[in-house]
């Protein structure tokens, strides 16, 4: 980009106050307890359902668009791409929207429908590619061709968010807990997209010198437990993550495994039927990469009791399910794809009954 005009940095100046403006209508999101039947240990969920934009990736979107607009990155004339499997394009067209700018959304073919019209709704185009492997080139070759800025979220996550404090999601959730009976939860439970927040979470953690520990539930089909096993960032996988938002065929740029204490891979039909059984205990539908959470939340709690470990694990709920009724929700969608959630469903009935569940 040029050298900064004066009229363009009282446009920049204005897009950061409609930004901030947005963050201070927003109240803080909820932490629900998750009732189990284990005594001395409590569930939490973070519902980052919540944000306007119904993700946790608004939070994402809003610090990507104040570090492209800090950094000079983002003009009057700009166009705003990004390759996205769904919610932080969401978040993103929603902040475009915002600030006056259009917004092109690079995703697979594969994407739910009704992420997809939500980002329609919020003013974005969607440019569908059949092979998920190419969505980076083709944003990039987007943004290049009609003198955009390519957001790049996979590579930004991890350093656009201030990870020491400023209201970020860690020092939400320890706020939260401060009055719970295990204030220091024993551990976070996060799944990873492009790595960002266990990245912030996990920064945190050790800035503040806190004894919790940080572990990421990763789906089939992903490569950062890969990466993270063997300490390298040249893993990749042959195919996409079903779950959608989580899971990638590369190790991304914003994933820091030196922040992580440990990792939990989850089958996608235990990711599916936990999805709904959260959904069913609160009475509203829940997201796929929820139930990647709370299923590595069920597996650490087993550890801690094995362990006689008393104390509080807290995870995300990512988003509504709303967003996937015609496919997570839909039995004849898990049949075409070969998902058979009894077995998990059956386990999870399990330990609603007796606290423990099966290995």
């Amino acid at each position: 980009m040029p050298k900064t005009s004066t009229e363009s940095r009282a446009w920049i100046a204005e897009a950061i106050r409609r930004v901030d403006a947005d963050a201070n209508r927003s109240a803080d999101t909820h932490l629900h307890v998750l009732p189990i039947p284990v005594p001395g240990i409590e569930l939490y969920l973070k519902d980052e359902s919540v944000h306007p934009t119904g993700s946790l990736k608004h939070r994402l979107a809003r610090s990507l668009f104040l570090y492209a607009l800090c950094n000079g990155w983002l003009g009057p004339e700009s166009t705003v791409i990004e390759a996205s499997s769904g919610s932080t394009a969401v978040s993103e067209a929603y902040f475009a929207r915002l600030i006056g700018l259009p917004f092109v959304a690079v995703m697979p073919a594969t994407t739910s429908p009704e992420k997809i019209a939500l980002i329609e709704f919020y003013g974005g185009r969607c440019h569908l590619v059949d092979d998920p492997g190419t969505v980076y080139d083709v944003a990039r070759e987007l943004a290049d061709a009609c003198g955009g800025h390519y957001m790049d979220q996979f590579t930004y996550a991890e350093r656009a968010t201030d990870w020491r404090g400023n209201n970020n999601i860690a020092e939400s959730i320890y706020q939260q807990m401060s009055a719970e009976p295990h204030p220091c939860p024993t551990w976070i439970v996060v799944s990873a997209g492009t790595g960002g927040t266990s990245a912030t979470i996990g920064r945190y953690v050790r800035y503040r010198r806190l004894e919790t520990r940080v572990a990421v539930a990763d789906p089939e089909n992903s490569a950062f437990f890969g990466g993270w096993a063997a300490d390298r960032s040249d893993v990749t996988t042959g195919q996409p993550s079903r779950i959608e938002g989580i899971g990638r065929m590369r190790v991304e740029p914003s994933f820091v495994g030196g922040v992580i204490d440990d990792m939990v891979q989850v089958p996608d039909a235990a990711s599916i039927a936990t999805m709904r059984w959260v959904s069913g205990i609160l009475g509203r539908p829940v997201g796929g990469s929820t139930g990647t959470n709370v299923w590595a939340s069920l597996e650490l709690i087993g550890r801690m009791r094995d362990e006689g470990e008393d104390g509080s694990v807290v995870t995300l709920l990512c988003d509504g399910g709303e967003r996937y009724a015609h496919t997570y929700y839909d039995d004849a969608w898990l049949a075409a794809k070969g998902i058979d959630i009894a077995p998990y469903s059956a386990a999870l009935a399990e330990f609603a009954a007796t606290g423990t569940l099966p290995r």
